[in-house]
């Protein structure tokens, strides 16, 4: 603290020095080469000494500033030049004035100083707050859908293996079809968690960005899906010229696939999944839409905070809505974008909104 303080005493002492010279140097050259007089010159120390208020800590940096420019214009530019006479008609009034300027400026921008400090504090509570909260439901999340299948794997490999000569052919196989179906889930939730730990920074939530064309993530995240999901369809629709944003592009890859996998398991629908890229001045929206029984009412305040998850209580739980949409929020979030849930007419629908400036970099 002691050190932080030095840090502080000679930060703005140095500015006061450096306000101190420029403005004497730029008065000097008022004075001799554009004859301005002695009340001119005084505007000048006048503006240097806001400057130094505003940006120094502490009332006593103006008012030596006031001392030292009230001085100066005596000394230097009031008649007699280079000899201080503090018996001038009206140099009092002036010292006053320059004095209160000094007074109202340092207390004025002090307090200023003092309201941003608490904003800043503030602002700092709430973040480590949310952050917390959103570490906290992650740890939920993952704890649920890692559980779940795992326990799944479990009692059906015991049911294999405890009782394999009564199990008839096609029976084994749904068996092993559904260990299968678990572990891949298990490999998507993997996927997610590493994705997460591309984010460099909890802190400061920062990724590594760099400019990417729109049509190319999109066609590539479709792709893997179609891996997972191969009986799945969906209709892209995107602007015929090229999108660039700045993202990274592995990340926005998981959070297309998340949603359109959220889309094509709890949609109950056959139809095929919507996907529509819409560009605009500042941003560019990405909506998933897909046609099916939509998202319950209770579960779009809380959907993206991992609470979906340990709300589910249908037969396939462990696949429920929790990890996947909170690390998709996670990572918008670390894009300085936005991300919300809403039910349409037909079904529900996902958007997220990505800036088109590089305002994290």
């Amino acid at each position: 603290m002691f050190k932080k303080y030095q840090e502080k005493k000679y930060y703005s002492i140095t500015l006061m020095l450096l306000f101190m010279l420029i403005s004497t140097a730029l008065a000097f050259l008022a004075f001799k080469f554009a004859n301005i007089n002695s009340a001119n010159i005084a505007l000048i120390y006048i503006l240097a000494l806001i400057l130094t208020a505003r940006y120094t800590n502490g009332y006593w940096y103006g008012i030596v500033f006031a001392l030292f420019s009230v001085i100066c214009i005596n000394y230097f530019f009031t008649y007699p030049y280079f000899n201080l006479n503090f018996t001038l008609s009206g140099y009092p009034v002036s010292f006053i004035l320059t004095l209160t300027i000094t007074l109202i400026t340092s207390a004025t921008t002090s307090h200023l100083k003092i309201q941003a400090a608490l904003l800043a504090e503030r602002e700092e509570i709430i973040n480590k707050a949310e952050k917390e909260k959103m570490r906290a439901n992650l740890l939920r999340a993952i704890s649920h859908d890692l559980r779940t299948p795992l326990t799944s794997i479990i009692g059906t490999s015991d049911s294999y293996l405890e009782f394999p000569d009564s199990l008839n052919a096609e029976e084994k196989t749904t068996l092993v079809k559904q260990i299968r179906d678990d572990a891949n889930w298990l490999l998507n939730m993997v996927e997610n968690l590493l994705s997460v730990t591309r984010i460099k920074d909890s802190e400061s939530a920062k990724v590594n960005k760099s400019p990417e064309i729109v049509e190319e993530v999109i066609s590539e995240a479709i792709q893997r899906f179609k891996k997972r999901c191969p009986e799945a369809s969906v209709r892209v629709s995107i602007p015929e010229d090229y999108i660039i944003l700045p993202m990274d592009p592995l990340l926005i890859e998981q959070v297309i696939i998340n949603l359109l996998d959220n889309a094509c398991v709890h949609s109950s629908s056959s139809q095929p999944i919507d996907l529509t890229v819409i560009d605009s001045p500042t941003s560019v929206v990405f909506c998933i839409r897909d046609y099916g029984k939509g998202i319950s009412p209770s579960l779009l305040p809380v959907i993206f905070d991992g609470s979906s998850a340990r709300n589910t209580a249908t037969p396939d739980a462990h696949r429920g809505m929790g990890i996947g949409l909170s690390i998709c929020k996670t990572i918008i979030t670390a894009h300085a974008g936005s991300i919300t849930a809403l039910n349409h007419d037909k079904g529900a629908e996902f958007m997220f909104t990505l800036p088109k400036e590089d305002s994290l970099s």
